[in-house]
């Protein structure tokens, strides 16, 4: 690799003044973490890639001040200010008497309504029902556009998760990443991208089985093997933990998984 040197919030050789920004990706993610940010604008400069986190470092040139629009625009807005308050000044001996509001006794009557129905037996338990449901790509709209999101760092991440904390998903994915955790030698921190394309997934979160062994990933089906590793594919179904922005990670709880 070749990295862009410069000294950050200086001018460069081209006479182009930048800014700088690092960011940091989970390993097996370095690839991703680039596109998105290339695709905002930045330029890739190099990178420095720790145990289990990798810092990138980019730049893009410093926008101008546009000071002349900015001032002008502010000259327009102190006009209309002064306009404003000369014609509140002149208008304010013209109003008329507030009209009375209404009596706390006749808002009452206004806004009383029927009573609200109780929900009945059949209709709570059909709710329970389908909050027991296992969420797949068939049965949940919302679920089918998160395993499709284009950023695993997208917004719309951390409400799927925070909508649907304690329920039980089910997809199709594959290992991106298995590292250590600590400095457990049969523990593992796993990540999961859905798809079949591991390390090189693109689209979908980045799902984390955290500080688990093998049996923890209570692995079903006629092909049970041993050990998993990177690039393995899945048959995944897990409990929805919880989203960190941070991190960029969405941690699942393992119930079941299959070998592809």
């Amino acid at each position: 690799m070749n990295p862009i040197r410069g000294s950050r919030g200086h001018m460069a050789d081209d006479g182009v003044q930048y800014e700088f920004k690092s960011v940091q990706a989970i390993r097996g993610t370095e690839a991703r973490s680039i596109a998105k940010w290339q695709k905002a604008g930045w330029e890739f400069v190099d990178q420095n890639q720790g145990t289990l986190r990798t810092t990138l470092n980019f730049r893009r040139p410093k926008p101008k001040v546009p000071w002349v629009p900015i001032a002008l625009a502010a000259g327009v807005v102190l006009l209309l200010a002064i306009v404003g308050g000369i014609a509140s000044t002149l208008q304010g001996g013209d109003d008329k008497d507030p009209k009375p509001t209404k009596s706390p006794s006749e808002t009452t009557v206004l806004a009383s309504g029927k009573p609200s129905a109780t929900p009945k037996p059949e209709e709570s338990a059909s709710d329970e029902s389908d909050a027991d449901q296992v969420l797949t790509v068939e049965n949940s709209k919302d679920f089918a556009a998160l395993l499709a999101v284009p950023d695993y760092c997208g917004e719309t991440i951390g409400t799927f998760a925070a909508k649907y904390e304690g329920r039980t998903i089910e997809f199709n994915g594959s290992i991106a990443s298995m590292l250590n955790h600590g400095d457990y030698n049969t523990r593992y921190d796993i990540l999961v991208h859905p798809g079949n394309k591991g390390p090189k997934s693109s689209v979908g979160p980045a799902f984390k089985f955290e500080d688990v062994n093998v049996p923890d990933l209570h692995l079903t089906g006629a092909n049970i093997p041993d050990s998993v590793g990177t690039g393995d594919l899945l048959h995944v179904v897990a409990r929805v933990a919880e989203y960190n922005p941070e991190q960029c990670l969405f941690f699942l709880e393992p119930v079941s998984t299959e070998i592809r």
